[in-house]
């Protein structure tokens, strides 16, 4: 098969289009015949060696942990699936090897979920982290009707299914981002506050009497910034900064592989509650050039790779 690899850490100049053998396929795995893959931070973070303390790489590696697609074939013990069933995943496995940036890939079933039917492969391969992310760390913070939610890095990848997410579930939601996206949280139902200096203020003049969860995406010292801003009995929760949970006694989030949640988001996007940007779409053979754009923070929606 088709597969971009990379063999030793460095700039995306290290990915190449390479053939690789068909996946092996597991008695609770099923192969997935990838129509399209996503790339997400922490993609081009493992690829630079930066993450080597906390996630195992095998060289040569396959990246990519986002994927849509169609089952190709079945493991021994897998009744949640038929040969030809759309699916879409977050298919992070123990140890980077064999990713999603290729023509086939070994899916463990609980990494899997039934494809949103509104959706194309190339927007539901933009789905899986970045909107389990949010739904896991809305979860977890206990996110629930006529509350007041801040979202840090609101028109991010995560931060843009968080808004939608928790405006779904009945709150308000406050949103940090530059003025160029005020338009576009508008458009996501939240009330857009420019990031930096006075944020505390933008925010009271919103919520005088107090937020009831922060969320933060960003990191950078946000938790500590937004802490006297939540409302008695609040609690913050963050990807970005562990002090969300050991000093503040909130929550520190890393997202997990889970049917039950990708099911969870599949129904919003099939009731028209939730939807997905795509910024860029490139070619498996540009997989260096979709690295490039997202590892760039200068676009708005994912950067897909359509295989």
């Amino acid at each position: 098969m088709r597969a971009i690899t990379y063999a030793r850490f460095g700039s995306a100049d290290v990915l190449e289009l390479t053939e690789q053998p068909d996946p092996h396929i597991g008695p609770d795995t099923v192969v997935v015949r990838v129509r399209a893959a996503s790339v997400n931070p922490v993609d081009w973070k493992i690829r630079q060696g930066n993450l080597r303390g906390l996630i195992d790489t095998e060289l040569p590696a396959i990246p990519g942990w986002d994927v849509a697609g169609v089952v190709e074939q079945v493991g021994l013990d897998t009744p949640e699936y038929q040969v030809g069933d759309e699916v879409y995943g977050y298919v992070r496995k123990d140890t980077v090897h064999g990713g999603t940036f290729a023509e086939l890939v070994a899916a463990p079933v609980r990494t899997l979920a039934r494809k949103p039917a509104s959706l194309s492969f190339e927007e539901a391969a933009a789905v899986p982290l970045a909107g389990l992310t949010a739904y896991q760390a809305i979860q977890r913070a206990g996110v629930k009707d006529g509350q007041t939610v801040l979202v840090h890095a609101a028109a991010g990848g995560v931060g843009a299914f968080a808004v939608q997410i928790a405006r779904a579930l009945g709150a308000r939601v406050i949103g940090t981002a530059s003025k160029r996206n005020h338009e576009f949280l508008h458009g996501l139902g939240a009330e857009p506050v420019t990031y930096g200096d006075g944020l505390a203020d933008r925010v009271r003049a919103l919520a005088p009497g107090g937020v009831d969860v922060v969320l933060d995406f960003v990191g950078g010292g946000v938790v500590a910034d937004s802490a006297g801003l939540l409302a008695d009995g609040g609690t913050v929760a963050s990807i970005a900064d562990p002090t969300a949970r050991s000093e503040h006694g909130g929550h520190y989030v890393w997202v997990r592989p889970s049917t039950a949640d990708l099911d969870a988001l599949t129904a919003l996007f099939d009731a028209g509650r939730l939807s997905v940007e795509i910024a860029q779409v490139f070619d498996l053979a540009d997989a260096a050039d979709a690295h490039r754009a997202n590892e760039s923070g200068h676009t708005r929606g994912k950067v897909v790779v359509r295989v």
